[in-house]
């Protein structure tokens, strides 16, 4: 493993949590146009995914057809201006434990930082919890392909010049691993799920120790 120059952040699930927001913004979408309320247990499938890809899964699970992409795209739309209703009111105690340690210890290593997130509402919520300072540069997801797909991975890397093997990224999800191992870097999973191919998980950010940290970022 090369040094590492490079650290890609996820945003939802790692620096905060708007999973509840997102799944009640898509639960009054769906009462609202198909009075259907969703089970909470689908919202495990829409994790790391875009808006897009994750309102299909949804009309899959829940039997609605839709062949219409125009509708399709009005409809996530309308759904996102509903999730912005909810987190309009985001600031800095909405950060998850141990991120501000965790930027913290990466500026003073030198290592760029980059947010890696699905989500175009991600530079919103990032001026929100007032972390700009700390982003050298943010993907913009629009035309590439969703996790599981290394698109939004690569796009951080190469922005830099850097090779895959001198990043590391931090995810919650499933999808956002895979992403992570498709484009070969190293990956580090934060949260409760199982997260099998993660090359380490921590339960939180708050147990990625220093010493841990320092040891990655050297190659070790």
């Amino acid at each position: 493993m090369s040094k590492i120059k490079l650290a890609i952040f996820d945003l939802d699930g790692v620096i905060t949590s708007t999973t509840e927001e997102h799944f009640k913004a898509w639960t009054l979408l769906f009462i609202k146009h198909f009075g259907i309320r969703l089970d909470q247990d689908l919202e495990v499938y829409t994790k790391g995914v875009s808006r897009i890809e994750s309102f299909k899964i949804l009309l899959k699970h829940s039997k609605v057809d839709i062949d219409d992409m125009k509708l399709i795209e009005c409809l996530a739309n309308e759904k996102n201006e509903i999730y912005k209703e909810l987190i309009s009111e985001f600031n800095e105690s909405k950060i998850c434990p141990g991120v501000i340690d965790v930027l913290n210890f990466l500026k003073q290593k030198n290592i760029k930082i980059a947010l890696g997130s699905a989500s175009k509402n991600a530079p919103y919520l990032i001026r929100s919890l007032k972390l700009e300072q700390y982003f050298d540069y943010i993907v913009d997801p629009t035309g590439k392909n969703s996790k599981p797909a290394p698109d939004i991975f690569l796009d951080a890397v190469n922005h830099f010049g850097y090779d895959p093997e001198e990043a590391i990224a931090f995810e919650d999800a499933e999808a956002g691993v895979k992403a992570i191992k498709n484009a070969h870097i190293f990956a580090i999973g934060v949260g409760d799920e199982d997260l099998k191919d993660a090359d380490v998980k921590f339960k939180s950010l708050t147990d990625l120790k220093s010493s841990i940290l320092e040891n990655i970022i050297r190659g070790n």
